[in-house]
């Protein structure tokens, strides 16, 4: 199958190569848009990342051009209009998870940085500073933390959480029961933030769970709590959250995602002028710590994506049972 393959870093080439199964790969290193849609043309299938927009008018474009699959090499899907690919006749597939635990690492080492403020550290002794002054931290032991979703990788950061003697209270509207087993209360989402004193998000971006923390949910945090996002940007209402830190209501902010990242992430922008005021307010906060989107970011985790993506690909070609199809 001739695949085109968008938003193409150095590392996405490395992998996908190495696993290919025998597919005629051809890498763009842009992100696809109604304006380059016209690349895709002779190819049967694309594989698309994040911040490829496959809406409704790409869609028809795609079809025009003769692509009847595409194949997303991440876990979320809410660039593509599923209810246009389905009209089109266009399968999409998904990697419906890969190392979680690498997710719920990096928050962790958020959280850590965050509290500990190494990051500051490391600079100040680079420049002869040995001083501990306005570095200090809290213990996380008997730290209450709330954790919000309890899907792959909150299981996984719940298992740190514990080894740090955290004391977790979580939110799902569907509770797992080796994990209430194991300990873990559930509580509604309400009762769950009340008081915490770090809160982690580790949920999908849908309708309901879209800017669930905002002005409103945020007066239930703990005076000064940490908020982590390694989720979906989408899932806090970015204004709100910066009146919070600017009211010391919110202490700490950790942020690996973003909810206009699109034009942000995955370049290379210390050239320019940063045009969007909200991350660039953010960054100029002493107590915010922001990636770009590199929680799922190891070895592990982008073997399981260029290996199931080629599965997904091969599933489609024989036939067989789609496993990981994304429908409408």
């Amino acid at each position: 199958m001739k695949i085109a393959v968008f938003s193409t870093c150095s590392y996405d080439q490395e992998f996908l190569e190495q696993f290919n199964t025998g597919h005629e790969l051809v890498f763009f290193p842009q992100a696809l848009t109604a304006l380059n849609v016209s690349l895709t043309k002779g190819f049967e299938a694309l594989c698309i990342f994040v911040n490829d927009k496959a809406d409704r008018e790409v869609l028809s474009a795609l079809k025009e051009n003769g692509v009847v699959l595409i194949l997303l090499r991440c876990a979320g899907f809410n660039n593509v209009d599923l209810e246009a690919a389905a009209e089109q006749d266009i399968t999409v597939l998904r990697v419906p998870a890969y190392s979680p635990e690498a997710v719920a690492e990096h928050a962790m080492a958020m959280i850590l940085t965050l509290n500990r403020k190494t990051h500051k550290a490391y600079n100040r002794v680079r420049e002869g500073n040995f001083s501990l002054e306005k570095l200090m931290g809290f213990n996380l032991n008997g730290c209450r933390v709330a954790l919000i979703g309890t899907g792959n990788i909150g299981k996984a950061f719940y298992k740190i959480l514990k080894g740090f003697g955290c004391v977790v209270i979580a939110y799902d509207p569907f509770p797992d029961a080796a994990l209430v087993e194991d300990g873990l209360i559930y509580g509604s989402l309400e009762d769950t933030l009340r008081d915490a004193e770090i809160v982690s998000l580790h949920c999908p971006l849908l309708p309901e769970t879209t800017h669930m923390i905002n002005k409103t949910t945020l007066k239930l945090f703990k005076r000064g709590a940490m908020l982590i996002n390694t989720s979906r940007g989408g899932l806090i209402a970015t204004s709100d959250v910066v009146t919070g830190l600017k009211s010391g209501r919110l202490g700490y902010l950790g942020l690996d995602v973003y909810e206009q990242e699109s034009d942000l992430f995955f370049h290379d922008l210390s050239g320019d002028v940063i045009q969007d005021d909200l991350i660039a307010r953010l960054i100029s906060f002493p107590n915010v710590l922001i990636t770009s989107h590199q929680g799922f970011f190891t070895r592990e985790a982008m073997q399981q994506i260029a290996e199931t993506t080629f599965l997904n690909a091969d599933a489609f070609i024989l036939g067989t049972e789609l496993l990981n199809e994304i429908k409408r």
